[in-house]
């Protein structure tokens, strides 16, 4: 079973940056693709961005030009870098990979967006 761990999130301004990090019990050559989730109170969960092994990417557009997922492969881990963070960036953020038929999900992590 593979496992993904979420790390890097928390209370921040408006205006400053994160990066959430998503460690792979396994590794990320295998993954389709790996992408980050997000789900705020009351709302559906939303695709925020995805990276394909191939190495495209893919953004939901409300984090264009502020956000960009990147990827280590020797250390099978993807990143989430969040800047200018917004109010309504505020969520728990979740990594998700895919493979063949198969996805997996990490157990979330708080991003807080508030003076």
């Amino acid at each position: 079973q593979v496992q993904l761990v979420e790390s890097g999130g928390g209370l921040v301004q408006p205006g400053r940056s994160l990066r959430l990090s998503c460690a792979a019990s396994d590794s990320i050559f295998s993954f389709n693709t790996m992408g980050w989730y997000r789900q705020a109170p009351g709302k559906q969960r939303e695709l925020v961005a995805d990276i394909t092994s191939g190495g495209s990417t893919n953004y939901e557009q409300l984090v264009k030009g502020r956000f960009t997922i990147s990827r280590d492969n020797a250390k099978n881990t993807w990143y989430l870098q969040m800047n200018s963070l917004k109010p309504e960036d505020t969520a728990v953020y979740f990594c998700n990979a895919k493979r063949g038929n198969f996805q997996y999900w990490g157990q979330g992590t708080q991003v807080t967006v508030s003076s």
